[in-house]
Parts: C-alpha cells; structure tokens; sequence
C-alpha cells in the first residue's frame, strides 16, 4: 500500500452478520481527499463506514485503514485505529450531561491523554479551528444544530486522525447550516486530511464536485472510473 493511501479495499466483501451487503469492494482514497459516498437507505453505505472502523469485521477481501490491517486487527486493538479515525455523527452523538470542554476532555482521557496542559491546549486548538472557542462552557442543548454538530467536528478532530469518515453529516440541518457545514469539512480536508461524507443531500455535491462513491445494487460504483 502507498504511503499516502489512507483507504484500501481489495476484494472487500461487506457483511451484516451473515448477510452480503456490498460485494468485490475495490477502494482506494489518498491523504487529503474529499469523497462522497451516496446510495439510498439500506444499499450499504452505513454497513461500508462500519467497516472501515471495525465495528463491523473484514471477513473476506483485504482492507487496510490508515495503515492498519482490518484482516488482522484484533479487538484489543481496535481503539487504536480509532484514534486514527475521526467519526461524525447524524444524530451528533455528544454527553448531553457535560458542557462542551467536557465532551473532548472525556474523548481525550478515553484515548490515553493525561497531561492537563496538552488537554487544555488541544481543546483550545479544535474550538478555534470549529469556531466554538466563546462556547466551551455551553451545555450541548444551549447550541444550535449547526453549533452540535461543529462540536460532533470538534471531537472528530480532536485525536488530530488521519481520517474523517462523516455519516449524514447535514441530515438535521438548514440549508444555511448545511453549507457552514460543508466548508468546515472542506477546510479540514485542505489541512491533509481524507474526508468520506456519506450523505443523501444532493445539495451538498452543486456547493463542492467531488469524487463520488455510489452504493448500487451491491455492488459501489466509483466516479473516478466511470
């Protein structure tokens, strides 16, 4: 694998159980790509995202996740690739219960941080790349939805990973908020790192082309190859 290949499927096949969701999958997306991932509900594009980090096993096929092995990743390991990969959630997923400092302390320590100071700096650093830095004593219901979800960004970013892998990153958004949404992705991306946005915003593609991944009758057609 190249260095600079931070996605590789080879003859990946994308189980739901023992159910074949996605069949032969061929990837390959480089550092600093941005990449849309389409296909209607339940053609596999969650199940594909799952995959990729291991919360759903490889069992047939290569697959290698900034620079780690699926095949060979056991589960005692698999906080360590998640380090390596930011998640975005639809739905925002944040401790409804901390303020918004607290939710990256507690990703931070989960993963290993101890040192007040560096949590204290790299907090700082997400907040003013999100645009929350004068919200970090917010509850999350004191936000808007766009501010939830610049948070859900700020978490994602926080391990600094290689990789941000955003699922209906827009799907409870305004329009206005969408877009907001969309150029924080793309400035992260400009910064070197892989973004796959799986989405059904077809908006989203006449702010920003790009190179689109579609979930098809099991099977994922690429763009790039078409």
């Amino acid at each position: 694998m190249a260095l600079d290949t931070v996605i590789m499927l080879k003859g990946a096949q994308i189980f739901q159980r023992d159910h074949l969701i996605l069949a032969d999958v061929n990837l390959h997306l480089e550092k600093g790509e941005f990449v849309y991932l389409i296909g209607k509900t339940g053609s596999g594009k969650s199940s594909l995202l799952q995959t990729l980090y291991a919360e759903l096993p490889l069992k047939e096929g290569e697959g290698m996740i900034a620079g780690v092995d699926l095949r060979k990743l056991k589960k005692k390991d698999i906080p360590f690739l998640r380090r390596k990969i930011g998640i975005v959630f639809q739905d925002f997923q944040l401790l409804y219960d901390r303020n918004v400092e607290q939710n990256l302390q507690f990703v931070l320590k989960a993963t290993g941080w101890k040192n007040k100071v560096e949590i204290q700096t790299r907090i700082d650093d997400v907040l003013q790349k999100t645009g929350l830095q004068t919200k970090k004593h917010k509850m999350p219901h004191q936000l808007s939805g766009g501010e939830q979800q610049r948070l859900g960004i700020a978490r994602a970013l926080i391990n600094d990973p290689d990789l941000i892998l955003a699922d209906e990153p827009s799907g409870n958004l305004d329009p206005e908020t969408t877009a907001e949404i969309l150029q924080l992705l793309l400035e992260i991306c400009k910064a070197g790192r892989t973004v796959l946005v799986a989405t059904h915003d077809y908006s989203l593609f006449e702010l920003h082309h790009a190179r689109t991944l579609k979930c098809d009758q099991g099977k994922i057609l690429d763009s790039n190859l078409l």
